[in-house]
C-alpha cells in the first residue's frame, strides 16, 4: 500500500480527519430525526460497535430542533461522538441545526440558493468554529456540468465538487471535507483520483446506494479499498441497504484487509471442502457476530486477537496454531486451540459459545 496522501487537518468535536490521521468510520442514522428517544437508541448501538462519526438527516425544522435534544442526551451520556447535520436546499435547516450543536454540517453549496444564503450558513460555521463538508454526487451535479460532458462523468463530479469547495474558500473558510460519491464504482474511483490530486482538503470516500448486504459490501469493499490502497481516503461510510450497524461491521473490515487497522479481532476462516464434517459456514459465521461486540472495545484498548475457524484436520490445526485462538473442526466437533496448544475438545454445538467465552476472557486482560 502506499503512504496516506497528506491532506490538512479537520478538526470535529476533536476528532481529527486527515493530517496522518487514522481513517476514521462514519453512518447515517435511519430513524427519525424528529424522534431523538429512537435516535440516541441507534447512535448508542452503533458508538460501541466501532462508529466514530454519526450524520442524520435534518428535512425540516422539526428535525433541526430535535436534533438539539439528541444532542443534549448523548452528551449527558458520555457519547462524545461527532453529530453530522445532513442538509439541502434550506439554508434556514443549517442555520438552525448549527444552533441545536451539530459539529458539522454537511451541504453542497450550489443547491442551498444564492451565495448570500451560503455566506451566511459559513459566517454561522465560523462562529461556531465546525466544519462543513460538501457533498456531490451523481442527483446534484449541476446542468452546465453535464450538458458540458454529455451525462454524468468522473470529471464532472469532480469539477462539481472544486467548484463548490471554491465558494467557501473564497469566503476564507477552509475547514472543509469533500465528498463526491456515485454508485459506479468505476467512476467513483477516477473522481476521487482527480480531486486528491487537486486539492489536500480531506476526503470522505464511500460508494453510494452500494446496495443491499451482500453486494454492497462487495462494491464498497472494491470502490473504497482501491482508493485506500492508493492512500486516498481521511474518513469513510460503507452505504448499505441493511441496518446501519452492519456498514460499521464492513468498514472495520475493509480497513483491517488494506492493513490500515491491526487492533483488534482479525478473524480467519477456511473455505471449506469435501473434508469439513462440522457445519462451518454457520460456525464461522455464528463467531463472526458474536465476536463482533469485543471488537470495538479491543480495538480502542490496541488490542490485537487473530481468531482461526477452520474445518478440518489437514490445515486446521496449523492455521489454529498460528492464531490466539482457534478451532479446527473434526467428525461432529472441534479442537480448541489457545496459543499452539489443544485446551480442549469440544461437541460441534458448543464451538461458538467455547470461543466466545474465551475471547471474552482474553479482552478483560488486555
Amino acid at each position: 500500500m502506499t503512504e496516506q496522501k497528506k491532506t490538512h487537518k479537520v478538526l470535529v468535536r476533536g476528532l481529527e480527519i486527515g493530517g496522518g490521521a487514522p481513517v476514521s468510520i462514519q453512518s447515517m442514522c435511519n430513524t427519525d430525526t424528529r424522534d431523538s428517544k429512537a435516535c440516541v437508541e441507534q447512535i448508542t448501538s452503533l458508538y460501541d460497535a466501532g462508529c466514530e462519526i454519526i450524520r442524520l438527516a435534518v428535512p425540516d425544522m422539526e428535525a433541526a430542533d430535535a436534533l438539539k435534544t439528541t444532542i443534549l442526551t448523548l452528551r449527558q451520556n458520555k457519547i462524545e461522538i461527532p453529530v453530522v447535520a445532513d442538509i439541502h436546499f434550506d439554508y434556514r435547516l443549517a442555520l438552525a441545526a448549527i444552533e441545536s450543536g451539530a459539529d458539522k454540517i454537511r451541504i453542497n453549496p450550489g443547491n442551498i440558493g444564492d451565495i448570500e444564503r451560503v455566506r451566511k450558513v459559513v459566517n454561522s460555521a465560523k462562529e461556531h468554529r465546525i466544519p462543513i463538508r460538501v457533498g456531490v454526487n451523481g442527483g446534484s451535479l449541476e446542468r452546465d456540468i453535464i450538458g458540458r460532458d454529455g451525462g454524468i462523468t468522473a470529471r464532472g463530479l469532480a469539477d462539481s465538487a472544486l467548484r463548490n469547495v471554491k465558494i467557501l474558500e473564497d469566503m476564507d473558510f477552509g475547514d472543509i471535507v469533500i465528498s463526491m460519491k456515485s454508485s459506479d464504482v468505476k467512476m467513483n474511483f477516477d473522481a476521487c483520483r482527480l480531486v486528491a490530486a487537486e486539492t489536500d482538503h480531506p476526503l470522505h470516500i464511500g460508494v453510494t446506494e452500494a446496495g443491499t448486504l451482500a453486494a454492497g459490501r462487495i462494491k464498497s469493499a472494491a470502490g473504497i479499498g482501491a482508493l485506500l490502497l492508493l492512500g486516498i481516503g481521511d474518513t469513510m461510510r460503507v452505504s448499505l441497504t441493511a441496518d446501519p450497524i452492519e456498514e460499521i461491521y464492513a468498514a472495520k473490515e475493509i480497513l483491517k484487509s488494506v492493513g490500515l487497522r491491526k487492533a483488534g479481532i482479525n478473524i480467519v476462516s477456511c473455505p471449506t471442502c469435501g473434508r469439513t464434517r462440522v457445519d462451518l459456514v454457520g460456525i464461522a459465521d455464528a463467531v463472526n457476530r458474536a465476536l463482533a461486540p469485543f471488537d470495538d472495545k479491543l480495538a480502542k484498548r490496541g488490542g490485537s486477537l487473530k481468531v482461526a475457524v477452520m474445518g478440518c484436520a489437514v490445515n486446521g490445526p496449523g492455521e489454529a496454531k498460528e492464531a490466539d485462538l482457534g478451532v479446527a473442526g473434526g467428525d461432529g466437533k472441534g479442537l480448541i486451540f489457545a496459543k499452539g496448544e489443544i485446551v480442549k475438545s469440544v461437541p460441534e454445538e458448543k464451538i461458538v459459545e467455547e470461543l466466545t467465552k474465551m475471547v471474552a476472557g482474553l479482552v478483560e486482560t488486555v
